[in-house]
């Protein structure tokens, strides 16, 4: 009679296994990061991320359309300057390229997705760090807060729902939060970068904002080795007021993802870095990896993991192909 139990019953045919099927993604689950640049004058892509561009102001309200349409949950905005400085103050200038790009997508698509702005200096500042430095050349925490919440000012006065404070300063989600409410903005969310790892898989990240940065940032990131340093900031940022937490990376951070998402009161981000999206890209480009089972494949992990939403680079391809798998009334 051996073996009397077999789970291979419950995998006999594509019904059995769609009925019993513990995790789904669905494209309500996936936000789209995008970059657009200053000045630029046609999207052109970016060589460490195949199929990801630089995006005009017009090529970026397009493809914010086709996102919208494609079903994504919603789209997380990353301005590149023709010039920086060492305050990073085109972040807080009301014309600087990321505030009028979310004032150019909040026009075009308004409420039909969420729009998400980074609120960080490091793509601003001529240092490429994520804050103001001290005479010795350190990130000087409590003056960079003060930075912070002019940025956040700004992004909401140009239409963001949802801020994402992704520098890792002490105190950032309190001090935004006073700032906003401050000025009335009771309403718009604060995405908390909780648990963001000094990870190497930034790379092709710092190519597309064309970081600045000499040196690293482990004097604010966090150490990849830790675990229970993320617990700490992600209830830290809770107590504060955040409306969501992040784990960043995502698919080298499963387990903080799981324990993230066991301790947390609010939603669970979890963004797919550059790294993780430009290594699948190159195996495909190789012939070794199916791009579509493989994307699919590692987005089911991260939400298995316990991650509510994911931020993808392939948020608009994956949606697309979620809808042709369940013949098109995805969700």
């Amino acid at each position: 009679m051996y073996p009397s139990v077999r789970p291979r019953r419950l995998r006999r045919n594509a019904a059995l296994r769609r009925l019993v099927s513990e995790t789904e993604v669905r494209p309500r689950h996936l936000v789209l990061p995008m970059f657009v640049r200053e000045g630029a004058t046609e999207p052109v892509e970016i060589p460490s991320m195949p199929g990801v561009p630089h995006h005009t102001r017009e090529s970026l309200r397009a493809a914010a359309v086709d996102a919208v349409e494609a079903g994504v949950g919603g789209l997380m905005l990353f301005g590149v300057p023709s010039e920086r400085d060492a305050t990073g103050s085109a972040a807080a200038d009301p014309d600087g390229i990321l505030n009028v790009a979310l004032r150019d997508v909040a026009a075009e698509v308004g409420d039909d997705t969420v729009l998400m702005a980074d609120t960080c200096l490091d793509e601003f500042t001529d240092h490429g760090h994520c804050g103001v430095l001290d005479d010795q050349g350190n990130v000087d925490n409590d003056r960079t807060l003060r930075l912070y919440g002019e940025m956040a000012l700004a992004q909401a006065e140009a239409g963001a729902h949802v801020l994402g404070p992704s520098g890792m300063m002490d105190g950032q989600i309190g001090a935004i939060r006073e700032t906003l409410d401050a000025a009335g903005f009771h309403d718009t969310s604060l995405l908390a970068y909780s648990a963001k790892y000094s990870s190497a898989f930034y790379g092709p990240f710092r190519d597309a904002v064309d970081s600045q940065l000499s040196g690293d940032r482990k004097t604010y990131q966090q150490d990849p080795a830790n675990g229970r340093e993320a617990a700490r900031e992600v209830g830290q940022d809770i107590a504060e007021g955040a409306d969501m937490v992040m784990v960043k990376p995502a698919m080298s951070y499963t387990d903080v993802v799981r324990q993230t998402a066991e301790i947390s009161e609010v939603p669970v981000a979890a963004y797919q870095v550059s790294g993780e999206y430009s290594m699948v890209e190159a195996a495909v480009e190789r012939g070794w990896l199916d791009r579509q089972r493989t994307v699919l494949e590692t987005l089911t992990s991260i939400r298995r993991a316990g991650a509510d939403i994911v931020l993808t680079y392939w948020a608009a391809r994956a949606a697309r192909w979620l809808r042709e798998e369940s013949g098109g009334d995805a969700a």
